[in-house]
């Protein structure tokens, strides 16, 4: 038979069996889910990444 797949919780690092038994994984919790979600909202979380050229002076959609 197999072992389920246990991972830790992002926010809390609480174990967490990951199938439909817990419906928020990888989070315990849903309190945990929104806490995640509440920062990555307050953009105290991010992904590297090229820089969005939109907010540069050199950017323009005029053709030349």
């Amino acid at each position: 038979m197999n072992q389920p797949t246990i991972v830790s919780c992002p926010q809390c690092g609480t174990q967490v069996t990951w199938g439909e038994q817990s419906p928020h994984r990888p989070f315990c919790s849903k309190k945990c889910q929104m806490i995640d979600f509440g920062e990555w909202a307050d953009e105290e979380n991010s992904i590297p990444g090229a820089p969005d050229m939109s907010d540069s002076d050199g950017w323009s959609e005029e053709q030349y």
